[in-house]
């Protein structure tokens, strides 16, 4: 069984050992541009923090920090970062000094 690249270089008349590797592009805290707001899941408030453009395992950190700090639940969907509690201004203040950009959307 050939290798999906081989089969590429033939069919396009490519070298396999030429293509450039794809690389999940990761920006910095400083580049992120996210955005804090609040929503009500099953009546009760929750904080949501979306706009990551990085890889699940790092929001994954970033969550689990920020729970920590706070005192609270959460969870982590689709590079969404999900806090029980209306923290809007307390997380806020923690992803600035982690170096993010930060939103506030207030409703």
């Amino acid at each position: 069984m050939e290798d999906w690249k081989a089969k590429l270089g033939q069919h396009f008349n490519i070298d396999p050992e030429n293509l450039p590797e794809t690389e999940e592009v990761v920006k910095a805290p400083g580049k992120q541009f996210l955005r804090v707001e609040l929503d009500k899941r099953n009546g009760k408030p929750a904080t949501i923090v979306s706009g990551f453009e990085c890889d699940e395992q790092m929001v994954k950190d970033i969550a689990k920090e920020l729970k920590v700090k706070c005192g609270v639940g959460g969870s982590v969907r689709d590079s969404e970062i999900l806090i029980q509690g209306d923290l809007r201004m307390k997380i806020t203040g923690m992803l600035e000094k982690m170096g993010h950009k930060v939103k506030r959307i207030n409703f």
